[in-house]
This record gives structure tokens, sequence and C-alpha cells, in this order.
């Protein structure tokens, strides 16, 4: 089996031109290349791949955030098709108070079009925060921040065509500035790939002046998607081949290649459309305001540790300040936390028995 790495390996030595052009496997390594150290390394305005690849190669591997991206700027770095590519304008504008975590950068292809890739959600309590506000904002500060981006990058290279590409909430965003930038820098974009990032509120959707960009818009879920099925889709979907189960499946490195394209699966599984009917019906029979009430306490536990990450969390350690906080809320919220879990199980076991049943038949 083989993922975006054994990718590189394979055709790194073949140059991105005219005959062996840039596809969607392409485009998904990009969309991964914006979770890189970048702030980690001294970074100037105009850098190669090569030359970032250098400054991240004394990194070891427990230095990245996630497993496979040490082997993938190294492999970037040694890759003909890659190293070469010039890459500007990265930016990083995380916000405790406003609740934003976003990050973005371009990789130019040529002097004709260039990729802007925007960082997906982050192991912050923050970025996690920010995902859940989906439910019951009409945009996140992510989403505004990835629309100026891309004006900005636009305007700064008035005559390159774009391509927009992210991961999970980075796919998100990269479709949501691509639906609301103005119509001149809508004529310029090639093509936006949300690589299981969720979608977007059904208002949202409506609310799409030009209806035609929704047709430069492609998504690609793993079988078990669950990020991927959040919200609605106005640009549908392709399902392609993970070996992780579950949630894990969401790490990109578990999707499957075959020479230069995705392995595309029929169906998603039955565990994903459970998700995918729990969250509509929970999202159509709960009000917005119920569910900020609900994701704003639920999280002001989280925050109550003072970790910046989940994975700072000691849940033994801080599970006494954790019911304590819990215990501090207002009656009024720990009865609406108690209200919106009850819907959510009760939906969810309806839906599983539901798609249980109908495989069986």
């Amino acid at each position: 089996m083989s993922n975006i790495n054994d990718y590189l390996v394979w055709r790194g030595d073949i140059p991105l031109d005219s005959k062996y052009i840039f596809n969607d496997v392409d485009s998904m390594i990009l969309a991964r290349f914006s979770y890189l150290l970048f702030d980690k390394i001294d970074l100037k305005e105009k850098e190669t791949i090569e030359s970032i690849s250098n400054k991240m190669k004394n990194f070891a591997n427990e230095d990245f955030n996630y497993n496979g991206d040490k082997e993938l700027i190294t492999n970037l770095g040694q890759s003909a098709r890659f190293k070469d590519l010039i890459v500007t304008d990265y930016v990083k504008n995380n916000d405790f108070e406003a609740e934003r975590q976003f990050s973005a950068i371009t990789i130019h292809l040529s002097n004709e079009e260039m990729y802007i890739s925007f960082v997906g959600t982050d192991g912050s309590i923050t970025g996690w925060k920010e995902d859940f506000n989906m439910s019951f904002m009409e945009n996140i500060p992510a989403q505004i921040a990835a629309k100026e981006y891309v004006e900005n990058v636009s305007n700064k290279y008035p005559d390159k065509k774009l391509l927009l590409g992210g991961h999970s909430k980075g796919g998100n965003v990269a479709a949501y500035s691509a639906m609301f930038v103005s119509r001149d820098i809508q004529n310029r974009i090639v093509k936006v790939v949300n690589y299981d990032g969720p979608g977007f509120r059904q208002q949202t959707i409506d609310s799409i002046e030009n209806k035609e960009i929704v047709e430069k818009i492609y998504t690609y879920i793993p079988q078990d998607s669950v990020i991927g099925r959040i919200l609605e889709h106005a640009e549908g979907y392709e399902v392609v081949e993970s070996v992780e189960k579950g949630i894990y499946q969401h790490d990109i490195y578990s999707w499957q290649v075959k020479r230069d394209r995705m392995i595309k699966m029929k169906n998603t599984t039955n565990a994903s459309e459970t998700i995918n009917d729990t969250m509509k019906t929970w999202l159509k029979t709960t009000t917005p305001e119920k569910r900020k009430i609900f994701f704003d306490s639920i999280f002001e536990v989280f925050y109550s540790t003072s970790a910046n990450t989940f994975s700072e969390i000691s849940w033994i350690k801080n599970t006494p300040k954790l019911f304590e906080t819990y215990k501090g809320l207002s009656e009024e919220d720990r009865k609406t936390i108690t209200e919106m879990l009850k819907i959510f199980g009760k939906l969810y076991f309806a839906s599983f028995k539901e798609h249980t049943i109908s495989s069986r038949k």
C-alpha cells in the first residue's frame, strides 16, 4: 500500500511540466505542506522547498506535530518535482481571545500558477473550539482570514492563476475563500481541493452569489469520514481509501494512492453515514443559541486547565479541576449540556440501528 510519501519516492524525479502535469496527489502533498514547522525556522520572504527542507533537516521526528511530516519535508527537498518551487507569504495568525487558529503559505508552481495551502486544525484547544463554532456562527475568524489572505496574495501576484487546497479545516477555509472572494479573483481560480474538511451551514451555501464557483471545488473524504461529514457540502465529494479505522482515517498519510491518483471507493461506511445522519438531524433539531451555550460551556471546562493543547491535559491530574469548573457553570448551562448530549445520543443510536438493519438486507 502506498501513501503520499511513497508517491514522492516513486515520482519525485519527474519535474512538473506540460506532460507530467500537477495532479490531485501533488495537491494533497501541498495541502499537507502548510502543516510543517515554518514558525520554528528562520523563514525568509522567498525560499525554495529545498532550502526549507535543509533548514528542517536537523529536527527529529518527534519535533514535528504529526507522524510522516519529517519524511515528507525530507522527500520534498530531494524531489526534482518540488524542490525548486518558490515558497512565499507564510502567515500564522492565532488569537486565543478571537478564537482564531489560522495559517497559510503560497507555493509557486510556475510563472503562471500558484498554490495556496491552508493549514487545518492544529492540536490547540482554540483550534478545535473554532471548528465547533461553525455549528452556530455564520462564519468563523479563520474563514475571514483565509478570504483576506487570498485577496492579498492575488493582488500581490496579479498575473497568476490560483489553486487552493487544504486538509481538515484547511479545506473548509480554502472552499470558503473561493466562494466569497470577488468575481475577478474567482475567475483566476483553477481548482479548489478540500481534503476531509467540514462543510458549511446551509445558510452559508445559499448566500453564494456566484454558484459557478462551486463547480471548481472538489472534496475528498475517507470511507469512515467523520470530520468531512460535518455540515453540508454544496460540491459533493468523492471517497478515497484509508488503511486506518474510524476517526484515525482523518490522517492524510493513511490515504492510499496508486501511481498519480488516489484510490477511490464507491461508498462511505455505515459508521460514517451514522455520524452524518446524526449531525444533520442534531443541527436541525437544536438552535444555534443552544449549540453556542453547549460548546462554550464544554470548552470553558477545558480552558480551566490552562493547557494550550489537548495533549497537554493530564486527565488524571486535571479531572478534579475539570469537575470543579463544570460544577461552577450555571444550572441553566449544565442543563443545556445534558439536554444536548441526550439529543445527540438518541439520534446517534437511532441512526446506528437504521444503518445496521439496512446493511443486513
